[in-house]
């Protein structure tokens, strides 16, 4: 078979359930369209976080190993350098070496460099890149902008998600015109629907009501859905409304809290129109028949606030300068205040914990936490040419690292031990195409998570989940029984849950994961 084109679409910070095809409200022809004529894996998994994740997609590494242990904070030690490791081969580099062009369009986040070059997309693998270098900020006006390696900005009027989708098309349109022969990896990584809520007012306004019932209802709703389609196990329960969330029937603003989330909901649609537009493109230059595509996101829904003055973990936009609107009219109002109703220009504002927990719904916690809801992601695979089987599902698990590994099976290319007169770590990941024919084992057996102290290990039908944040010790759920982690047996199975906490401390001591404790006062002690 001729060697497929890839198209790899990754969007930020979406929950389980938000997308049509996997039980949700949000209009999402596209993206449906796909998983009808292609593949839905039910447990599939990132790594809770952005840039961990776009590491370890990036890279068949799990992030610890290419540098990216937390976030783009260099703390000063291996595994946690917040840069991209030299030891390690992107996609983009593999792939080039077995003769494709390579293009990318949206959020790179894997470098803390945003003056020198040396770890940008352009310098590691792909011949055409359009997009953002860190890792959230205005969908009007967003900052560190970057075209292959000029500085741009957007025009006034532009919405970054329409941008990244036309530029993905112009970077499939003019490969064809100049190379109709040669194959393209093409990464499209979409900020849709990250913070801050930002969203043309007439998709918000086809949202209008979407969310009346609010989250209690509408969870219960996608649960029952979620199950109609096969994609839960009948057994499987909701989990209870999370700790930071409120009855709806006690929301004090319901109007303004139903607004979060159609904004919320018109930045996805948005996204999946644009898909539609790439894969028009694809079609355009007949290569959509043999165009491996998939799609998934890079944590779970995220339960993270914006304070009146911005204050919060991470804010790319004041760090900036970012006060104003593009135009310079109006000044940016932050914070998540019922007199700001969120999606124009000047106001920067996240949905909140009670939609984060509709987002992941039938799972607990959010983005950052490893229980299922921070790195629960749905997972599209369509490939005409490739992939007999349509509008199935896969319920074997699989995470990031076997991406790689895949796309190399899928393109016939090998993956390298020496790249750049680089030492080249070992590939993690196992590939996928077993699974496009039939669930069956395919060499994953444990899958393993770290971010922030928060730790899991999942081996057969067991899994240990540690939420080191909020200060709890290791719980042990079975899995395969109680996916949704209501029914916490570590009291009752003490041998099994030694027997996890060994194999996961095994790993970790294997790929550089450090004592969180350790981290954070090494950053105390630093400034």
């Amino acid at each position: 078979m001729t060697p497929p084109n890839i198209l790899l679409i990754l969007n930020d910070d979406m929950g389980y359930s938000d997308i049509g095809c996997y039980g949700g409200e949000v209009r999402t022809p596209q993206l449906d369209a796909l998983a009808r004529g292609g593949l839905r894996f039910t447990q599939f998994y990132n790594t809770a976080r952005c840039c961990p994740s776009r590491a370890s997609l990036l890279t068949g590494l799990y992030p610890h190993q290419a540098d990216i242990g937390d976030m783009t904070r260099d703390d000063g030690v291996d595994g946690y350098l917040g840069d991209l490791s030299s030891n390690a081969v992107t996609l983009a580099e593999a792939l080039k070496g077995a003769g494709y062009a390579t293009a990318m369009s949206g959020k790179w986040h894997v470098t803390n460099d945003l003056k020198d070059s040396y770890n940008w997309p352009c310098q590691r693998g792909f011949d055409r890149y359009y997009g953002m270098l860190c890792g959230a900020g205005s969908f009007w006006d967003p900052c560190h902008m970057k075209r292959n390696n000029e500085a741009i900005r957007l025009e006034p009027g532009e919405y970054f998600t329409d941008t990244i989708s036309d530029e993905a098309v112009a970077q499939i349109r003019d490969h064809h015109a100049s190379s109709p022969e040669q194959p393209l990896f093409q990464y499209v990584a979409y900020t849709a629907p990250h913070w801050p809520l930002h969203a043309p007012e007439e998709d918000v306004a086809s949202y209008k009501g979407s969310f009346a019932e609010g989250w209690d209802v509408l969870r219960e709703k996608r649960l029952a859905r979620l199950k109609a389609e096969g994609i839960l196990e009948e057994s499987w329960e909701l989990s209870p409304r999370d700790q930071w969330s409120q009855d709806w029937n006690e929301a004090e603003h319901p109007d303004w809290e139903q607004r979060r989330m159609e904004v919320y909901a018109a930045q996805i649609d948005r996204m999946d129109q644009g898909i539609g537009r790439i894969l028009d493109a694809l079609k355009e230059c007949g290569r959509f028949e043999n165009t491996l595509v998939i799609f998934l996101a890079d944590n779970g829904g995220c339960a993270e606030g914006v304070g009146t003055n911005g204050e919060r973990i991470y804010n790319p936009d004041r760090a900036s300068g970012h006060e104003y609107t593009r135009d310079g009219s109006k000044k940016v109002r932050y914070g998540n205040l019922p007199e700001i109703w969120p999606g124009p220009e000047d106001t920067y504002c996240s949905y909140g914990p009670a939609w984060a927990n509709l987002s992941n719904t039938p799972f607990r916690k959010f983005k950052c936490w490893t229980h299922e809801g921070g790195i629960s992601t749905p997972f599209v695979v369509h490939w005409p040419q490739g992939i007999s089987a349509k509008n199935e599902l896969r319920h074997t698990p699989a995470q990031l690292p076997d991406i790689m590994a895949t796309l190399l099976d899928a393109a016939g290319a090998s993956y390298p031990e020496e790249y750049n007169g680089n030492a080249i770590k070992p590939c993690e990941g196992h590939s996928m195409k077993p699974l496009f024919e039939r669930d069956q084992a395919f060499g994953r057996e444990v899958l393993y998570w770290e971010h922030m102290g928060n730790a899991a290990v999942r081996s057969g039908g067991w899994k240990i989940v540690r939420d080191f944040s909020g200060g709890t010790d290791w719980e042990l759920y079975n899995i395969e029984a109680d996916r949704s982690e209501v029914h916490d047996l570590a009291d009752q199975e003490p041998a099994k849950l030694e027997e996890l906490k060994a194999l996961w401390q095994a790993w970790a001591d294997r790929v550089g994961v450090r004592d969180y404790s350790w981290i954070r006062e090494r950053r105390k002690q630093n400034g």
